[in-house]
């Protein structure tokens, strides 16, 4: 089965193709990046290989408008998240994704699993994100807040290793490094609170 993450954002503009494939050149020399589907100006689909033509990633970009596939995308997404923990999380979730306006789904292939691929893909996922107002998914994970924090649970129960986790009470998120596997630390974040050993690692002021 394919595996996707993915870049939601509130903005309907996208980068051109001309500002990501010249990211693409000028940071990592052998990576190259063409339309797919689309033209240069409106593109629809870019793909991500390498200059050896082993391919890396397909990125579809997906406005969301009634009747659109983005659309289902954000329905099948709020669908999924209902049973997940911590409620505080999937709360916000909620009405964070009733505003997204874009998705940019990347479709990781071969080339991903190399180092230098998945260093290509991952620079090219965070120079989407980093426009602002972004959260990101991954499948068999789930999503983060706006600072890249991990805010709901859909890893395996098996699962194991330190992530930055983030927590929101009161207005405020908490951010923090747990271990997955841990089970105190994972019965704390479920309850949507930080685990009682360790602290923040950044607090945020109230979100708009």
């Amino acid at each position: 089965m394919a595996y996707y993450t993915r870049v939601l954002s509130k903005d309907e503009e996208f980068p051109p193709f001309d500002e990501l494939a010249q990211l693409v050149r000028t940071e990592h020399s052998g990576y190259k990046l063409t339309v797919e589907s689309g033209t240069e100006e409106e593109w629809e689909a870019l793909l991500l290989s390498g200059d050896d033509e082993v391919e890396v990633a397909l990125i579809e970009r997906n406005p969301v408008f009634d009747g659109s596939v983005g659309q289902d995308e954000i329905a099948d997404f709020i669908e999924d998240i209902q049973d997940c923990k911590p409620e505080s999380g999937v709360a916000w979730l909620n009405e964070y994704l009733a505003s997204v306006r874009t998705i940019y789904a990347f479709q990781h292939l071969q080339g991903a699993d190399t180092e230098e691929g998945g260093n290509v893909l991952h620079a090219l996922r965070s120079a989407i994100w980093e426009r602002g107002d972004a959260i990101l998914q991954a499948d068999h994970e789930g999503f983060t807040n706006e600072d890249g924090y991990h805010i709901v649970w859909q890893f395996s129960d098996s699962v194991s290793g330190p992530w930055n986790m983030g927590v929101f009470q009161d207005g405020t998120w908490y951010h923090f490094k747990m271990d997955l596997g841990d089970s105190d630390h994972r019965a704390a974040f479920l309850n949507g609170e930080m685990p009682a050993d360790l602290s923040a690692i950044r607090v945020a002021g109230p979100q708009d």
